[in-house]
């Protein structure tokens, strides 16, 4: 009977029907974990096995582009994508004390401990307090760049939970890894701007400065993403302490190695920001990680390279959401 009525959905319009479960225009919901709020999109049905997006550094939940969204949840999936704490429509830190980043960048250059108002194991908890309020037990987890180290203790807060992980453009922190210019790290702490014309300007150079060098970006797309972002939320001093609990990291050298969770890491060949090695140390560091790595991917969602980036992580999701479903029979 269940064959037949797979074949009357497949024949009589499976495609508008996915469409539809899969539609990323939902409204944003919030939930208050304590003293956070965490402001979050559910995209898919509830009955289907659940793949949380991490967001990177600075990032929106609206920087997950939608289209890949669509595409996620078109795997089978419930997907849900959030703002960190201290951006977006999340809670901002009001009460942490001014932030002095170049000092403490310069403490990070010379070895020493950094003072940050919480840090990325805070935010790892954020997201599973998010889990737990949503009542999930098991999920799939994607991190990207800052919300791929943020994976990374999610999966060893709740190693029992998480069944899958599939970290994008991120590091171990551990010492010796090629280190981004100094111009582009400028360009990341630039955060400070007098008016909104020039707000959107320095974000639209710091976008074309984390591209990749083979793709050729419009100015006027990138001034439009910038906009979307601005207008939405614009939180200059949240960037800086989310910058600051990633400088007072210590190396995750030894969290990787105990990680028992099936992984694939992604990275790209052009990364200016996080050189390929950063990738390489990962997956070498995770028993048992693949590692796929995808020439001239730089570290942002472009446009040519999307194709590439599902190429590389849609089978493997859906090779473990498949496991998943038969391990709950």
């Amino acid at each position: 009977m269940r064959v037949v009525i797979l074949l009357v959905v497949l024949l009589s319009g499976w495609p508008a029907f996915a469409a539809e479960r899969c539609a990323v225009r939902v409204p944003t919901e919030t939930i208050v974990l304590g003293d956070v709020r965490l402001a979050y999109q559910s995209i898919g049905r509830h009955s289907d096995p659940l793949l949380l997006l991490v967001m990177g550094l600075g990032g929106q939940l609206v920087h997950w582009p939608d289209e890949v969204v669509a595409r996620l949840c078109g795997q089978g999936f419930r997907v849900i994508r959030f703002d960190n704490r201290d951006v977006g429509l999340s809670s901002w830190t009001h009460a942490a004390p001014p932030v002095n980043l170049g000092y403490e960048a310069l403490r990070h250059r010379l070895g020493l401990s950094v003072s940050a108002p919480y840090s990325l194991r805070d935010m790892a908890s954020d997201a599973l307090g998010l889990m737990d309020a949503l009542g999930v037990q098991q999920f799939h987890v994607l991190g990207a760049s800052m919300g791929g180290m943020i994976a990374q203790h999610l999966a060893d807060l709740a190693p029992t939970r998480v069944q899958s992980l599939t970290l994008i453009m991120t590091s171990s922190g551990a010492a010796g890894l090629p280190a981004p210019s100094p111009a582009l790290l400028q360009l990341l702490a630039r955060r400070e701007a007098p008016s909104r014309d020039i707000a959107l300007a320095q974000q639209a150079d710091l976008l074309a400065a984390l591209g990749s060098p083979s793709v050729s970006d419009d100015r006027e797309q990138l001034l439009q993403q910038a906009e979307a972002a601005y207008d939405r939320a614009f939180n200059p001093e949240g960037v800086q302490r989310q910058l600051l609990a990633i400088l007072a990291e210590p190396s995750r050298v030894e969290l990787l190695n105990r990680l028992r969770v099936p992984t694939l890491v992604v990275h790209g060949t052009a990364d200016p920001l996080l050189p390929v090695m950063h990738g390489v140390h990962v997956a070498a560091h995770i028993k048992g990680a693949q590692l796929k790595l995808i020439p001239g991917l730089a570290h942002r969602f472009q446009e040519a390279f999307k194709e590439p980036l599902l190429a590389a992580v849609l089978p493997y999701l859906q090779a473990h959401r498949q496991e998943g479903r038969w391990a709950r029979l």
